[in-house]
């Protein structure tokens, strides 16, 4: 009982923050630790819960990714642009993850050594949103199909900051956009099409290297995470765009800060 409610828990986390500008690999490392869980037991489980997270993105826009493919083979153009953009954010954060994967695993991953660099991105992180809402100039792309194929490359450089622990994908991007002239919610519909690839390549090759640590026994808490992970997942891609359109970023801005001085705390504590 102990472990299906871990894995609940860790599924309520993945899908809730996967698509939120906070970090979801923060938010499972910080979970792992507070409920006392062995990382090499869950290791394997916390890669194959965000496929439910991916398949809540094509959920919510199914209809987008079928046009897309029949656009492909009749010959759109348009079709063509869109894809050939989310090709080309995606390929910087996949060069660089395979260059770097082992340093990013062995070191900014490490449950210990995580903690203090996911509290100082979390505030360093929600600081910069709570500016750069200022500071974003007038938004000059509102149409997140038709981005020019520089600014896709320049957003998905944005995205490779989300390798660090603590950063977030979606709040590297959506800020990015927005400071590249991309109208915010423009950035945001941008990010998520850009998760599609981005999230499958990375869970892919993590359960590629990680498939010998799945056993039979962890069938049933892997289904659990992963149904409990779409349904959130769902939920917030579907509320998602509505919200920051409403409130902005600036309200996980400050969550963020908040997070991270409480990580501190916790951890001066446990040194204590």
């Amino acid at each position: 009982m102990g472990d299906l409610l871990n894995a609940i828990w860790l599924g309520i986390v993945e899908g809730l923050t996967e698509f939120l500008p906070v970090s979801s690999t923060a938010h499972l490392l910080v979970t792992e630790n507070l409920l006392g869980l062995n990382k090499e037991q869950w290791e394997a489980f916390t890669v194959v819960i965000q496929f439910g997270a991916v398949l809540a993105v094509a959920a919510v826009y199914w209809r987008k990714i079928w046009d897309v493919i029949t656009g492909l083979f009749s010959g759109d153009l348009k079709a063509r642009h869109f894809a050939l953009a989310v090709i080309v954010a995606f390929l910087p954060s996949a060069v660089l993850g395979v260059l770097v994967i082992k340093f990013i695993n062995a070191v900014l991953l490490d449950p210990v050594r995580a903690m203090p660099v996911i509290a100082c991105t979390w505030i360093v992180g929600g600081f910069l949103i709570l500016v750069f809402e200022r500071i974003a100039p007038t938004p000059r792309y509102t149409d997140p199909d038709t981005l020019p194929l520089s600014k896709a490359f320049q957003i998905g450089l944005c995205q490779c900051l989300s390798l660090i622990p603590g950063v977030s994908r979606s709040g590297a991007t959506i800020l990015g956009g927005e400071l590249l002239g991309v109208e915010r919610k423009a950035a945001a519909a941008f990010t998520f099409y850009l998760a599609l690839p981005t999230m499958l390549g990375a869970s892919v090759f993590e359960l590629y290297k990680k498939h010998a640590a799945l056993t039979s026994a962890h069938l049933e808490l892997i289904a659990v995470g992963f149904v409990v992970s779409f349904v959130v997942g769902y939920i917030v891609v579907k509320t998602f765009i509505a919200f920051i359109g409403r409130y902005g970023l600036k309200p996980f801005g400050w969550y963020r800060v908040a997070a991270g001085l409480a990580l501190i705390a916790v951890l001066m504590l446990g040194r204590g």
